[in-house]
């Protein structure tokens, strides 16, 4: 047994049903009733509609990941190399030249 205030509503039992999860859309239209639009790879379109479009066959884009605006993807790069190698004294090829001549 529960209390409850008057002023309050309580249901016993499950709320919702469990096996709603279980279910499977079956075809493309119970998407769209969702409000899920169709996505169509970059690869798959012509030139004119996206950066990785084109091309004779099932080729690659050609580029990093990019959206149909040109905008990276999956984060600006953030290493500068000229700003990296200014602290390299010894590459590892030059290491082993100078190993090999003592």
């Amino acid at each position: 047994m529960r209390y409850t205030h008057l002023s309050c509503f309580a249901s016993v039992g499950t709320i919702l049903e469990n096996d709603i999860f279980k279910t499977h859309k079956t075809k493309a239209g119970q998407s769209r009733w969702g409000g899920v639009r169709p996505v169509v790879r970059g690869v798959a379109m012509n030139p004119i509609d996206h950066p990785h479009g084109g091309g004779e066959g099932k080729t690659s884009g050609g580029r990093p990941s990019v959206s149909p605006w040109g905008i990276l993807t999956k984060g600006q790069p953030t290493r500068s190399r000229k700003k990296a190698l200014t602290h390299v004294v010894l590459t590892r090829r030059n290491v082993k030249l100078i190993g090999r001549r003592q």
